[in-house]
């Protein structure tokens, strides 16, 4: 079951409100009491009976099957399979948005929150996988810029990639390929990342103040998008190591 608010500790207060002859309201005390929710504690019929309209409708999307995973998908570094089926679905999903030829995509590797286990998916696995609101952005860079970026991503061990291949070395990116090419420092490409990397979030400050392609896609949205994709298409949620990072 999916709920609307998911909490371990809840805090309840009581305030008193002194009203002055002037009909001015001042706080004059405020008492609190924590209580930790755990399995013991009993839910509120009342509070379920009112969330219930809301509660039905929501699991009823999140319910929802998109695809099936023929293997378990987990995250891990420098590259894993669901690292790179999240890269592919930015990329897709940038290139059919903005109309134009996104040749690499990125996901920060701290934003991956969960793993697809073998079997069906929900939409409800995508958001445990991406709770955040983040959305898809195209920048045009020059290489130099992308060498700095892909260079940060070696010293974080490597991040899901698509559409770039790369050597780790000393904390470097070496013998990098775009789009199955050498990266020319003067060539401009357009690159994808979620708006958290690219407002300099995870310490991306070189991305920071490149112009922006922003018209609010989310990234989540991205991929039960691409799941529904390759669904439709006959295939499986599945991707597979391709040595797109290697070390």
């Amino acid at each position: 079951m999916y709920y609307i608010i998911r909490r371990t500790l809840i805090a309840l207060a009581t305030i008193g409100v002194f009203v002055a002859c002037g009909g001015q309201k001042q706080t004059v005390t405020v008492a609190y009491n924590d209580y930790r929710v755990t399995k013991n504690v009993q839910p509120d019929s009342a509070m379920l009976k009112l969330l219930a309209p809301y509660s039905d409708s929501i699991n009823k999307t999140m319910n929802q099957v998109i695809g099936f995973a023929t293997n378990t998908l987990q995250k891990k570094q420098p590259e894993s399979n669901l690292g790179n089926l999240m890269a592919d679905a930015m990329k897709h999903t940038a290139k059919e948005v903005y109309k134009v030829n996104v040749v690499a995509a990125f996901v920060n590797y701290g934003g991956v929150r969960s793993y697809i286990p073998k079997g069906e998916v929900t939409i409800g696995k995508v958001y445990e996988l991406m709770p955040f609101d983040n959305l898809v952005i195209v920048q045009q860079v020059k290489g130099d810029v992308l060498q700095a970026f892909l260079n940060h991503i070696a010293g974080r061990g490597g991040w899901p990639i698509s559409g770039i291949q790369m050597k780790i070395v000393d904390k470097k990116a070496t013998d990098v390929l775009v789009d199955g090419k050498p990266i020319d420092m003067n060539e401009s490409y357009y690159i994808a990342n979620s708006d958290y990397v690219a407002n300099g979030g995870d310490d991306c400050d070189m991305l920071r103040n490149i112009p922006q392609m922003n018209n609010g896609y989310l990234f989540r949205d991205a991929l039960i998008s691409y799941f529904k994709v390759l669904t439709r298409m006959g295939k499986p949620i599945d991707s597979k190591i391709e040595n797109r990072i290697t070390l």
